[in-house]
């Protein structure tokens, strides 16, 4: 796959020099390049789901190792294996659909069918699906249908038949792939829709009068806050700047610019004015299997300071900063360590960084952390494109975005004897 491995390549520069930064960009960018190595992916006869996993698995494994950092990247590799699974899943429930279908079909003429009733296609459909696939929230939710007769159609000899099972094996080949490459057109289009979905939910938890904190620059943010003022909410919001980046005069500048009231503060501010807010609302980097939010640097403080006064710590994420790992999992970096060039110029404070005067080390260490660890204790709610969700509700709903089989994508170390 020579175009697709220069696609590789190339992503995988931009991710070692930290040329895409945000989840949203290395989640779509991601789900494209997993596209295209499915659909320039030769599938064999026999076990074309296992080709398909193979080849996005290595895929995955490359993305992961150039930077653990961005969990987004891991995210949609795991969600690409699960639409994988799903699809041949679908595929062998449509299959064993068909065979009870014929098989209740030769019974018709030994029985009658008023004392025999066969079960129509999605019933026998469902009762497969249950049978091949663990219990999760959406087979829960799903109703097995009632029995319905179906119309008796007899059979026309054993060469018909043959031919018959021929065209669904050679049509089986064909759609896997097909539905796979949808399947994942349909992410793209989830990934790039979710800042609307969210923002559709920002009437029902913004009311008037209110005062919003929010810390530093998210697009998620900027969209729910403007969704609200367009529908005729009055209200203001505290801007906290997001040091040593100052993301945060970038959000009030937009804020402004729209319409909405904004207060820019400082970050050591935000103890002292948040006795008077209603409500903060956050943007997200990840978030983990136990419902704790790995975010920009400083919302640890401010997810503190909203706790100590009871004032609501909201997080805004999409689907795909939803992370099936848990924090002491060890494939999963919580932080990342940024140039100290953006809290120091350079030269400044040289005297206390000479090597020459005979100290092992330097007497001054700047350390400009990207990342927050906010534990679930300190989240009051969780609004995704799918709705609003508890924290202790997180892990149920990760379970149903991925496979228990591709938790662990990163190669193992071979283990000696």
């Amino acid at each position: 796959m020579p175009d697709v491995q220069v696609l590789v390549n190339d992503f995988l520069n931009k991710l070692k020099k930290r040329k895409i930064e945000g989840s949203l960009a290395t989640a779509r960018q991601t789900a494209e390049l997993l596209r295209s190595v499915i659909s320039q992916q030769r599938v064999p006869y026999r076990n074309q789901a296992r080709a398909l996993i193979d080849a996005v698995r290595a895929v995955g494994e490359q993305l992961i190792a150039a930077n653990p950092v961005e969990l987004a990247v891991g995210n949609i590799v795991r969600r690409v294996l699960h639409i994988i699974r799903e699809e041949d899943l679908s595929l062998t429930t449509a299959a064993m659909a068909g065979l009870g279908l014929s098989a209740a079909s030769d019974d018709e003429d030994d029985a009658d069918q008023d004392n025999h009733p066969v079960l129509s296609a999605a019933a026998v459909a469902a009762a497969a699906r249950s049978t091949l696939r663990p219990p999760s929230l959406q087979t829960l939710l799903e109703d097995v249908p009632d029995s319905a007769a179906v119309p008796h159609t007899s059979s026309s000899g054993g060469d018909s038949e043959g031919k018959s099972k021929s065209a669904d094996k050679s049509s089986r080949t064909r759609r896997l792939k097909h539905d796979v490459i949808e399947a994942v057109n349909e992410l793209i289009q989830d990934i790039a829709t979710c800042h609307e979905q969210i923002a559709e939910q920002a009437v029902e938890h913004i009311h008037q009068n209110e005062v919003i904190l929010t810390l530093g620059s998210s697009r998620t943010v900027l969209e729910f806050l403007c969704a609200a003022k367009e529908k005729q909410r009055s209200f203001r919001v505290f801007v906290a700047e997001g040091a040593p980046r100052y993301q945060g005069h970038l959000l009030a500048k937009e804020l402004v610019t729209r319409g909405l009231q904004t207060t820019l503060i400082t970050d050591s501010a935000v103890f002292a004015m948040i006795s008077r807010v209603n409500m903060v609302i956050v943007g997200a980097h990840a978030v983990m299997a136990n419902g704790g939010v790995i975010a920009p640097v400083g919302l640890n403080m401010v997810a503190l300071a909203a706790k100590r006064h009871a004032v609501p710590f909201v997080v805004l994420a999409g689907s795909h900063k939803l992370c099936p790992l848990y924090p002491h999992h060890p494939e999963v970096l919580l932080n990342e360590l940024r140039s100290p060039s953006e809290l120091l110029d350079f030269g400044e404070f040289s005297d206390c960084m000479d090597f020459g005067s005979g100290t092992a080390s330097p007497l001054l260490h700047v350390i400009n952390p990207t990342f927050d660890y906010v534990p679930p204790k300190l989240v009051s709610l969780f609004i995704t494109d799918t709705g609003g969700h508890n924290p202790s509700y997180m892990y149920r709903l990760i379970a149903d975005y991925y496979s228990a089989d591709d938790l662990v994508v990163q190669r193992r170390p071979p283990t000696g004897r």
